[in-house]
Parts: structure tokens; C-alpha cells; sequence
């Protein structure tokens, strides 16, 4: 199966990407899965959770974060891909901005190009042109070190919807077909709590036709829009709003209890 025609795929329920950070130093999970071995038990607990793709990264793009080389980047990562992808039966993202790092990372295995850079990078397109392969466009306001410093001003959502169709457009005129471009508005990347629930509360408006993916998982709007809930209850819910409001996947660390807090919503209980 290519990795577009999941986006497709009638389940009720937008698709689930659970995230598996193979760095040091994540908000959430930093250097929880930094063997080999750890990485691979915690894909295999993603995926009996109930995702349909496993997100795997080896930088980490926490607000204050410092890039890393890409011979580091694919130190962590390449190994894990390697082992992982043919015994894993779901497909493989690679969060990667570095398009050499993308292109070993689809070579090992992978099936998806998690772009934070947004496919400013020529490059980057043309290795997702040349493997045929999705790729999310991330919007981010400044980089990781700035973000959470630097914040968006003036009509943000506006901003953003522009941003990821003006590279959309650019992607398919340099030849990336249309079912493999994926728009991620950046929850977090240099937004306010404001601006990032009026993303969750949107989601779907930023496709213009193309799948929209939201990762607002432990991110810190939720504790000022979800006070009273712990954050993976938080995450849950933000994701429950967004797929209430047209986001075609999920990218979260919890994947169990986005998808009980889906099915649960379903069902009305």
C-alpha cells in the first residue's frame, strides 16, 4: 500500500501518528529511547496502541533546542528504521529537515518525509519527488531556539494558510504529485496558547484539499486551555477538538488514550 492511500481510508476517526523521538533531549520523552532496543519495544507499544504510522526523529525541535549534524541525526535514527520497517506493517515518517537524513532515513525503510523545515528546501522536495513518497509541510515562526521567545503577531491563521499553500503550489510545480503533500500548521512553533487553539479549532480550514495533520500532544497551550487535566488527558482532548474540526491525523506521544478518547466520543459515552 502507498503511504497517500491511508489518508483515504475510512475508519471514523482521523489516522493516529504516534511519535518515537530518539534524542537526548525532548520535551516530553528526551533519551527515553535512546538504545536501540528500547526504541524498537516502544514502536511495537505504539503500534498494538493503535497507530497507523510511527513518527521517528532524531532532533529534537523542543522551544530552546540546538540543531544537531546530520551525521548525528542519522546515527540515532538510521539503525532503528533498519530493524523497524520490515516487521512493523504500518508505514514509517521520518521528522527530519535535513534532506540527506531523509534520504538514507527512506532508504532504510521509511515511507514519509515530517519536513519542520516546511519543503523550503528544494531538495528535500526533490527526494520526496524522487522516492514517491508523502511529505508533511510544517509551518514554524522562527526555528526551535526562538520558539518560545518569538511568537506570531498580527492574523496568524491567515499567515499560516498562506504559507503552507504558496509551498503546496511550489511542491507540485517542481513535481511532487498532489496525494502526497500532507499541511501541518505548527502547533507550537512560534505560536501563543491562543493562536494554537485556534489552530486545533480550524484544523480543517488550513487543507485547501489536502489531509491536515495535528501534533498537539503535551504541548504547553494545554495547560493553560485544559488546566484542570494532566497532559496526555489534555492531548486527548485537544485532539478530539481538532478532529472534530477536520484534521485528518493525529500526532501524539499517548497513543492509547487519543484513541479510547476517540472511540469513546463516537460511541457518545
Amino acid at each position: 500500500m502507498h503511504p497517500s492511500d491511508l489518508w483515504k481510508r475510512p475508519e471514523g476517526r482521523p489516522l493516529i501518528m504516534g511519535i518515537l523521538n530518539l534524542t537526548p533531549d525532548s520535551f516530553s520523552d528526551g533519551g527515553a529511547y535512546l538504545s536501540t532496543n528500547n526504541a524498537l519495544k516502544h514502536a511495537y507499544h505504539l503500534l498494538e496502541s493503535g497507530a497507523d504510522v510511527i513518527d521517528i526523529g532524531g532532533e529534537s525541535s523542543r522551544p530552546g533546542s540546538e540543531p544537531v549534524s546530520e551525521e548525528e541525526e542519522i546515527e540515532r535514527i538510521i539503525c532503528v528504521i533498519k530493524e523497524l520497517a520490515p516487521t512493523i506493517g504500518i508505514p514509517i515518517s521520518v521528522d527530519t529537515a535535513k534532506p540527506r537524513v531523509a534520504e538514507l532515513s527512506l532508504k532504510a525503510g521509511a515511507s514519509i518525509i515530517n519536513d519542520i523545515g516546511g519543503l523550503r528546501n528544494d531538495d528535500m522536495t526533490d527526494v520526496a519527488i524522487s522516492h514517491d513518497v508523502p511529505a508533511v509541510i510544517v509551518h514554524m515562526h522562527g526555528t526551535p531556539k526562538t520558539f518560545g521567545t518569538d511568537m506570531m503577531e498580527g492574523d496568524a491563521l491567515a499567515e499560516i494558510k498562506r504559507f503552507l499553500n504558496e509551498r503546496a503550489e511550489h511542491a507540485v510545480g517542481r513535481g511532487l504529485d498532489e496525494k502526497n503533500i500532507i499541511l501541518d500548521p505548527g502547533i507550537g512553533f512560534g505560536k501563543n496558547p491562543e493562536q494554537d487553539m485556534m489552530i486545533i479549532q480550524n484544523s480543517g480550514w488550513f487543507g485547501g484539499g489536502y489531509p491536515v495533520l495535528i501534533g498537539p500532544s503535551r504541548k504547553r497551550f494545554l495547560s493553560k486551555h485544559y488546566p484542570r487535566m494532566e497532559r496526555d488527558e489534555a492531548t486527548a482532548a485537544a485532539s478530539g477538538t481538532a478532529a472534530e474540526n477536520g484534521a485528518a491525523i493525529l500526532r501524539v506521544h499517548n497513543v492509547s488514550a487519543v484513541v479510547q478518547f476517540l472511540e469513546r466520543r463516537r460511541s457518545g459515552l
